[in-house]
């Protein structure tokens, strides 16, 4: 087993420091060596789906690769739609699938299925680690292949990564027996190449071009890409769109060389230039084509991953662009708006950087996104007020508003996520924003957001989600770890409120029982058993009261239950789509 052991030795050698692991006895042998490492954390999480989605939040949050661990069998397939939406958000993952030798396979033994390439298409490689390892050359192979798999895992763009580890018996050591990491194991490590410089005549395009654009779509906070963005906005007079996945409004201040000062909050110089675009879900919604035209693009620029609105991107797909330049360093690159015809492999930061930081003329379509943003700004304002009737939609608003500074916003899927797009996160606090956009299910919303809170424990954690998702994913919070730092605001209309929203399901007669789903569940046996505090609220005077008892900081993990009527959640929310209309038209 000695080359099993060395697994854990290699994962710690390449800078995985966290493992989630679920526990099995075909995986003793793995579950052993990353337990008795002393370099690792390890966390136990009996919910091989939970488990993932756990360990996805980790990686996210840390931004490096974590390790799974888990038994034969069936185990390895839960894994598979926390694995599906690493490998769409580029988050590594390393996995590791305990299984029975291959003489036993389809032999109708206990806990066997085929596990080789278990994730298909939806994981970066897979690998075969050699069931014998007595050899010398097969115990190379052994550490090659770990390596191999680590450095496959973090190369850009980053994913997931299984390796099939058979196990053949006896796989537990003896009584008393120690288990040791050989210091000498081969490690092998990719040193990642400079990215190519950029043609010159990119420079001279940009200048030429008249009606300029920049969507950003999904991306993780980087205050650096932000403060680039900022430059490269100002010199070339562009506006700058983006959703709230996107992590533009919301950069964490950065230390500039060596001065000792901090660079400003990019996002507010954005705002301030009127150059940072977050409503186009709202007034794109309501535009007729005639005014939406003096919104298109001759050259459109993008980079980033998905983007939420539907609004936003129909109307790329109509405008059709006569350049659409997309900025990625490496990868397979998606022609989601019809229109690419320029791939520009580098770093978004390299791009927006390298451009002289002398003004040039505002592009024309600057002014009209800048009228657009501020009537859809003015709209908000004038919409929402005290007098509407209890929906989930101005209590999301008044919660989203309630936000600490530096807080981890995790948005599930379904409606949360679609109202913090509409609405847009609240600027000057620094607020990262997270969601499972790379599949866009609710599987694993309160998974994730447990394992950001667990890898960053002085920091808030809130996840904002839907009913169906919350208990559809309750298992998240079944495994012995404190996380003092979550809160979660579920919104509970007891069954599936967003069809009763969008155009298809509404209009058809079975919508209550097959498309709904009505539910009875509430929270609080959940909160009861796995030990949070339970806030239940059913009117504005109720939430008031309990918001800023519990979001404090000394209230620890907690559910803030928000119970509000399906019907009357649509009929709220069709009100808002038609004075949009009547505002933009």
């Amino acid at each position: 087993m000695q080359a099993v052991y060395n697994i854990a030795e290699i994962c710690a050698r390449h800078g995985i420091t966290d493992v989630v692991l679920s526990p099995g006895s075909r995986s003793a042998p793995l579950t052993l060596a990353f337990a008795r490492h002393p370099e690792l954390t390890v966390r136990v999480v009996p919910d091989e789906r939970a488990a993932a989605f756990i360990g996805l939040g980790i990686a996210q949050a840390q931004r490096r690769a974590v390790a799974l661990v888990c038994t034969s069998g069936t185990a390895g397939l839960n894994y598979a739609p926390a694995v599906a939406e690493a490998f769409f958000q580029h988050i590594p993952l390393v996995i590791f699938t305990a299984d029975r030798p291959p003489e036993w396979i389809d032999q109708l033994d206990g806990q066997t299925i085929r596990q080789r390439n278990l994730y298909g298409a939806h994981a970066k490689g897979e690998f075969e680690f050699p069931v014998d390892t007595t050899h010398a050359d097969a115990k190379w192979h052994s550490a090659r292949i770990v390596n191999e798999a680590i450095n496959l895992a973090q190369a850009a763009p980053a994913g997931p990564v299984q390796v099939n580890v058979p196990l053949r018996e006896p796989f537990y050591p003896k009584a008393g027996e120690g288990i040791g990491y050989e210091k000498d194991v081969k490690i092998t490590r990719e040193a990642p190449m400079p990215s190519s410089s950029i043609d010159a005549d990119v420079y001279q395009e940009l200048k030429q071009a008249k009606r300029m654009l920049l969507v950003v779509g999904q991306q993780p906070a980087n205050a650096r890409v932000t403060a680039a963005v900022l430059r490269f906005a100002e010199v070339f007079g562009v506006p700058v769109v983006s959703d709230s996945i996107a992590n533009i409004a919301s950069p964490i201040p950065i230390r500039e060389g060596g001065s000792g000062a901090y660079y400003p909050d990019a996002s507010s110089l954005l705002a301030s230039a009127g150059q940072l675009m977050t409503h186009q879900d709202v007034f794109l919604a309501g535009m007729p084509a005639a005014v939406k035209q003096d919104l298109q693009p001759d050259l459109l620029i993008t980079f980033g991953q998905s983007l939420i609105s539907k609004s936003l991107k129909l109307f790329l797909r109509d405008a059709a662009p006569s350049q659409h330049w997309h900025i990625q360093a490496t990868g397979p690159v998606a022609d989601t708006f019809r229109s690419l015809t320029k791939i520009i492999r580098c770093e978004p930061e390299q791009f927006f950087s390298r451009w002289a930081p002398a003004q040039l003329p505002a592009r024309e379509t600057l002014q009209p996104w800048q009228q657009a943003e501020a009537g859809a700004t003015t709209f908000l304002n004038s919409f929402f007020n005290s007098e509407a009737v209890f929906n989930e939609f101005s209590v999301f608003r008044v919660a989203l508003a309630a936000l600490q500074p530096q807080t981890a916003l995790h948005l599930a899927n379904s409606m949360a996520v679609r109202y913090a797009n509409i609405l847009g996160i609240p600027q000057g606090r620094q607020i990262e924003v997270f969601a499972n956009r790379g599949t866009s299910g609710i599987d694993g919303c309160n998974s994730t957001a447990v394992g950001a809170a667990l890898a960053q424990p002085g920091r808030p954690v809130v996840l904002m989600t839907g009913d169906v998702a919350f208990f559809y994913d309750r298992n998240a919070f079944w495994h012995n770890y404190p996380t003092p730092n979550l809160r979660v605001v579920l919104f509970n209309n007891h069954g599936g409120g967003i069809f009763r929203i969008i155009d298809g399901p509404r209009q058809q007669p079975e919508l209550d029982e097959f498309f709904e789903t009505r539910q009875l569940l509430t929270a609080e046996n959940t909160a009861r058993d796995f030990n949070l505090r339970y806030f239940p609220v059913s009117s504005y005077a109720e939430l008031e009261a309990a918001l800023p008892v519990f979001f404090a900081a000394e209230t620890g993990a907690a559910i803030l239950e928000v119970f509000t009527d399906s019907k009357t959640n649509a009929a709220f929310f069709e009100e808002y789509r038609a004075a949009v209309k009547h505002a933009f038209s």
